[in-house]
């Protein structure tokens, strides 16, 4: 739909209407602030787009906005100012992409002309009335009377956000919903709301980024999936990181779910405002208490969503359904589990969605085993708190860390996993901090301080950890770190993890030919 055609539908006042001025300065050209440019124009706004950046992908992006009438500033003003630090004339409401810090000058001169400033996903909540409007004009009169918002299902957390979101989205559509995983992953969520493609539910990834820009965000149910030091640095602090998280919770209807081994999250839901009813409902690898999923030999069972719950318990899936069966991922599956009974799924449905669940690349995927090691690439575990959990899946590891450690430490996480480690291998620019966490709290495991970033800096690390392992062991990349110090992306430091364990394989076969 172009952007005429939303304010030919839904009338001159439709602005208004959904909760937004008309004047609206968009921070950011990348996808969701595109997104939100082109819905808000279309919607009838006044809209200019601000960014830093002036390559020529940029412009490029500037060149289409502009064709629907929508200003954008680049780079340096002619004054000398930079385009993202300077609020343009007028504006009413700032829509920020998720990454722009609160501390940043445009939101502080926004604060001080007493202009809100919001996300992508506020703009998504507000306007999906309007997305309801939109597809009940498309399909015009007829017996079936239109559908309105789809419900959110929200899952937020440190770790495991995308795939819950995912294997959620897999439950539901085993129970017949039409439904899509949304968010902080996949189509930007405000085309979701405002697109042809009708819904029952969404589950939404939010990150703590874009639960700080959505105060008015009131979801059907929505988990916290646990909570540990991360974006420390855009946060300020620990508590006001869990305070972003938390906001999930705000309004629920039916169900606020948490991590029972995970006090915060709990303490979450007790701060939080909720409608009337909405219950707490708690997930556990143990044994459940009422109002609680858990397991019991090797069952994922429900006592929360069921008759008499304080003597009954529903048997879900088996812990053999979950993909891969590491502990963090059963814990996943059953806050997935957990959503999909609140929002009335069968039993039925929750086996059916796990067991047809495949987890995206780089978490926890085995690469191959070569001379009896098995070699296991999870890139994704960019924090301590992810690393912790693929390590403890493992029974004795070569651990293959480092990179940018984003204001974390490690001696939590080498104290509660150094039993398990043969040894480690250590990239990246902070791998120091590693170090030292090694040597004060697990001196007796052997650390090879690979010092190199060129590009065959993987390959000899994976070398080095073949050297370290033994037979029955895993070689696991499981970083704490970000990876942008020698890598584009998580992505792209997995697959030069794969590439290097594949050549390994390949000289092993030629040595035992």
């Amino acid at each position: 739909m172009s952007a005429t055609d939303l304010a030919g539908v839904l009338g001159p006042d439709a602005l208004g209407r959904f909760g937004l001025p008309g004047r609206i300065t968009v921070a950011g050209l990348g996808v969701s602030g595109i997104s939100a440019a082109r819905a808000l124009a279309g919607l009838g706004a006044r809209v200019t787009v601000v960014d830093n950046g002036d390559g020529d992908a940029h412009r490029a992006r500037a060149a289409e906005l502009a064709e629907l009438g929508i200003e954008v500033r680049l780079g340096h003003l002619s004054d000398g100012a930079r385009a993202g630090e300077s609020l343009p004339e007028g504006t009413e409401l700032v829509v920020t992409s998720p990454g722009w810090q609160p501390q940043s000058p445009l939101f502080l001169a926004a604060a001080a002309a007493g202009v809100d400033v919001v996300g992508d996903v506020e703009v998504a909540w507000r306007l999906r009335g309007a997305g309801a409007e939109l597809r009940a004009a498309a399909q015009g009169a007829g017996d079936r009377a239109p559908a309105g918002p789809a419900e959110w299902l929200a899952i937020t957390g440190t770790n495991g956000k995308t795939t819950t979101t995912q294997m959620l989205a897999s439950i539901l559509k085993a129970a017949g919903l039409r439904t899509a995983a949304v968010g902080n992953i996949g189509t930007p969520i405000i085309d979701v709301v405002l697109g042809e493609q009708e819904y029952d539910v969404l589950a939404v990834e939010l990150s703590s980024y874009q639960l700080h820009w959505a105060p008015s965000l009131r979801v059907h149910s929505a988990a916290v999936l646990n909570l540990a030091p991360d974006h420390l640095d855009w946060h300020g602090s620990m508590q006001a990181y869990a305070a972003d998280k938390g906001r999930i919770y705000e309004g629920n209807t039916v169900a606020c779910v948490y991590n029972v081994a995970d006090k915060a999250t709990e303490d979450l839901v007790v701060e939080a405002d909720v409608e009337e009813g909405c219950r707490a409902i708690g997930f556990t690898l143990g044994a459940p208490g009422p109002s609680m999923l858990g397991v019991v030999d090797g069952i994922l069972v429900d006592r929360a969503f069921v008759e008499n719950r304080q003597k009954n318990a529903q048997e879900l899936a088996e812990v053999k359904d979950v993909n891969p069966p590491a502990p963090h991922n059963i814990a996943n599956a059953l806050a997935a589990a957990a959503l999909a009974r609140a929002f009335g799924v069968e039993p039925r449905a929750v086996r059916d969605g796990l067991r047809d669940f495949r987890p995206d690349a780089h978490r926890v995927a085995r690469v191959d085993e070569v001379a009896s090691v098995v070699y296991v690439d999870d890139s994704k575990a960019t924090n301590t708190h992810a690393a912790e959990a693929s390590l403890a899946s493992f029974d004795k590891v070569v651990w293959i860390a480092g990179g940018l450690a984003k204001g974390a430490t490690f001696d939590e996480l080498v104290q509660k996993s150094a039993e398990r480690m043969r040894g480690a291998v250590l990239i990246g620019a902070d791998r120091a901090l590693i170090a030292e966490a090694l040597a004060r709290h697990a001196p007796e495991v052997p650390v090879v301080d690979l010092d190199r970033t060129d590009t065959g800096a993987m390959l000899a690390a994976v070398r080095e950890a073949a050297a370290l392992a033994e037979p029955g062991d895993t070689v696991l990349l499981a970083p704490a770190c970000a990876s942008m110090d020698m890598f584009a992306n998580y992505n792209k430091r997995g697959e030069a993890f794969a590439d290097a364990v594949r050549e390994l394989a390949a000289e092993s076969a030629a040595d035992t030919a």
